[in-house]
Order: structure tokens, then sequence, then C-alpha cells
């Protein structure tokens, strides 16, 4: 039970819609590696799907089969201001002719810039309620508040979660786990460590769940990037656990070990600017051409940047960072 192939054929039961192309590339990044003496690759989900992608698509692909396959009209989902997963919902849920609805808990900015100007651009109704709460809750308190707030407000509706934090989205990244399986192996990496900004963790959860389903040697570190939710690894560890129970193949996630770096490289909060974040856009930039965000990535990044510098991730280890896009934030900040 616990192969690819075992893993495949029970995913491939569960209805998804196809709104990327997959596998994305798995880069060996040579100047970088030589740089810090340490084996870097790249997983590149930042430019899949609609919208100028990223690594939401892949759970949309399933939370949006589940939307038609309910005869919904209309989505709902929130986040952020810069939220990628807003933004990418707002795409692929136009693109199949639903209506889209996306609330944030902030005054409505004078000026729309990145992931907002996109959301007006693909014609979501775009929700402003500046209660100021939020601070300290779960994920769970957050999109039961919202859901409820939703429809009073729009009607019947497909609620998605804050950031696709649910076990159907996060079959995304299950599948994603069979697919980063096969590519590391493949390139004789099977081993490393995989390295990912975490947000509202259920990119974390999918994969955990995924390596766990099909014993692989992979580890991961997840950073966290806003210092958002209460009891944040309890969650990861409930979603892990409710997905491979899904999958008929139950396993137990303690808390505690779940493999999670929290606040430590948050900077001021989420979407705050932080110095090294920008310094390692900068630097991977001018490595190896790819760019980063300041919201997500780019404060992982520095994260990973900082912590082989300390030696914390051993010598010999390869690492694989998972880049998960976010390309519009980088036109709405003063990166200096």
């Amino acid at each position: 039970m616990n192969s690819i192939y075992s893993l495949q054929e029970r995913l491939d039961r569960i209805p998804r819609l196809s709104l990327c192309q997959t596998p994305t590339p798995l880069e060996h990044l040579p100047r970088l590696s030589a740089t810090l003496k340490h084996e870097l690759f790249i997983k590149r989900d930042d430019g899949i799907g609609p919208g100028l992608g990223g690594n939401k698509t892949r759970k949309l692909e399933y939370l949006l089969a589940d939307a038609k396959h309910k005869g919904a009209r209309k989505v709902v989902t929130f986040g952020g201001l810069h939220s990628n997963h807003a933004r990418l919902t707002a795409a692929a849920a136009t693109q199949l002719g639903l209506e889209v609805h996306l609330f944030y808990f902030e005054p409505r900015p004078s000026r729309l810039e990145g992931n907002l100007l996109l959301n007006h651009l693909l014609g979501a109704k775009m929700h402003f309620v500046p209660f100021g709460g939020g601070g300290g809750m779960s994920i769970e308190a957050s999109n039961r508040l919202v859901r409820l707030l939703a429809f009073a407000t729009v009607g019947p509706n497909y609620f998605i979660p804050v950031g696709g934090h649910c076990c159907i989205g996060a079959l995304g990244y299950t599948r994603a786990a069979m697919e980063l399986t096969e590519q590391a192996r493949s390139q004789g990496v099977e081993r490393a460590k995989v390295i990912l900004a975490a947000g509202t963790g259920s990119t974390l959860a999918g994969l955990l769940a995924g390596f766990s389903l099909l014993r692989s040697p992979m580890r991961l570190l997840a950073i966290d990037v806003g210092k958002l939710w209460k009891g944040f690894p309890a969650s990861i560890a409930h979603l892990a656990g409710e997905i491979c129970a899904y999958l008929n193949e139950p396993f137990d996630f303690e808390p505690a070990k779940i493999p999670l770096l929290e606040a430590t490289y948050v900077g001021p909060g989420y979407a705050q600017p932080f110095p090294p974040a920008n310094a390692a856009i900068r630097f991977l930039a001018r490595q190896e051409g790819i760019l980063l965000d300041p919201v997500y990535t780019g404060k992982a990044f520095a994260g990973m940047l900082d912590l082989i510098e300390k030696g914390a991730l051993g010598k010999d280890e390869p690492l694989i960072f998972l880049h998960t896009g976010g390309l519009p934030s980088l036109f709405a900040y003063d990166l200096g």
C-alpha cells in the first residue's frame, strides 16, 4: 500500500480538474550550490496555473472540481491583502464561469497593487471588512467566522478555507509528493530535505501526508512566514492525519513533531518588510535569474540561507527549495 502507484490509484478516484501542466521542473542550482558549498535544487511550482500562477493551483484542481460537482455558482475565499491563493482562486474560478468573492479584513487600500490589481482585472468581487480581529485565532476559527459572514453577505456559495487549508485542497500536495519523490530519485537526491514557506500550512500537511504514505526518505522543513495562527502545529498535524484517513491509510501526527520553524524569520509580521528577505530575493536573482517574492518565498529562502550558514542543515544533505510563487507581490513593495 506504500508505493507511488498505489497512492496514485487512490488519488485518481477523487474528482480533479486539469488547471496546470505537471510535473513542474526540479532544477539544480549550480552557481548557488558552488557559492554556498551546499547542493541546492529548486522545485518550480511558481509558474503553474492561470493568473500568473503559483502553488495553490494544485489545491484548486480538487477544490473547484468539488465546487462544480456540487453545482456551485459562487465561490468564496479569504486571505491577506497579498494572498496568492485569493488571486489564483479568482483566475481559476473565472475560467469556469463562477462568480468569485474575496474577503479581506483590512481597509481597502487607496491604490490596488500586486495581487489586488490582478483580482480587479479578473472581475473578482473584493470585500474589505476592517474589523481588526483575527489575531491569535486558529485557522479553524477564522474559517468558521468567514464562512458565516460570507453566507450572510453573498448567499449560498462554495466556501474555500484560507489558503485551501482543508483535506480536499491539501490533496494537491499529496499528489505533488509522488511527483517530487520520482523526480528526486531520478536525480539521485531521494534523501534530500525539502524547504518551503508555511502560510496556512496546507502545502506542508499535504506533503507530510504524501511522504508518510510513500514511506519516503525525504524530509521536510517549513518556515513560518506569518506568525498568524494560534496552535499552528496542531492544525497541520490534524490536517495531515485527516488526509491519510481520507485515503484509507490512517496515520497519527504529533504536533510537537511537525517540521515547522515558527516566528524566527517572519520579521515584523505577515507581509511586512523583512530586510533579510529582500537580500535573499536579490541574491537568488543575481545568482540564478530566479525571482522570489517578499511575502512568502523570500522569507523562507532567507531562513534557509541563514540555517545553511549556521550549519543547521548539515553539510552533505541536498536541499530542495519549493518555489510556491508570488511574483505579483514584487510589484507592490520597495525592495531597496
